[in-house]
């Protein structure tokens, strides 16, 4: 782990974790949503001062977009461990799955604080929703071309729209993600799962 000297008001230099004082920030972004969040909460949850903030994250909008980075390699993200299952049924399976679980983990901010983010943002934050935005868009390209490998492969029908399958996928992630966001269960968004799965086009 890094860490780097914070200087607090007066006195020495005080040493803090960076990845810890990340953390703490994502929670506070996920919580509040990056226009809700001041930093004022920032510094506060972090255990620092600004000066110190800026020198070690940038502004407020690098420190959210670092986060974000670190929401995204998490080991309980299941978005891109997913694209490297076997079959595309499994990719869906693992990726609604996840999402159930980890959506509603009630240790920490239901949702997912990437779409959160995106709907939230205002036009003052417009940096910061077209990166949201753009990971989106990304993602859904990854998730097309790994279901273009699986028709080229035979484990999806010919006749599967590869694009038009991702951007469902997504959407029901996305849906799943608000539903959380205000108290869906991680059962009731298993049942979600479960239905979408139901639907999904399987070669044979």
């Amino acid at each position: 782990m890094s860490a780097v000297s914070s200087t607090v008001n007066v006195g020495r230099p005080r040493a803090f974790d960076i990845d810890t004082a990340l953390e703490k920030a994502l929670e506070v972004f996920w919580r509040k949503g990056y226009d809700g969040t001041s930093l004022s909460d920032l510094t506060e949850a972090m255990g620092i001062n600004k000066p110190s903030l800026y020198a070690a994250f940038g502004n407020k909008e690098q420190l959210f977009l670092k986060a974000i980075e670190l929401y995204e390699s998490r080991p309980c993200s299941f978005f891109l461990p997913a694209l490297e299952k076997p079959t595309a049924y499994q990719v869906a399976e693992h990726m609604l799955h996840g999402a159930a679980m980890n959506m509603a983990d009630q240790a920490h901010p239901q949702g997912c604080v990437v779409v959160q983010g995106a709907l939230s943002c205002s036009e003052a934050a417009a940096t910061v929703k077209e990166a949201l935005l753009n990971r989106r868009v990304e993602g859904e390209q990854k998730l097309r071309a790994r279901f273009e490998q699986a028709k080229l492969d035979g484990d999806l029908p010919a006749s599967a729209d590869a694009e038009t399958l991702a951007r469902y996928l997504g959407t029901v992630l996305q849906g799943m993600a608000i539903q959380a966001n205000n108290g869906a269960t991680s059962e009731q968004l298993r049942q979600v799962a479960e239905m979408t799965l139901q639907a999904f086009p399987r070669a044979g």
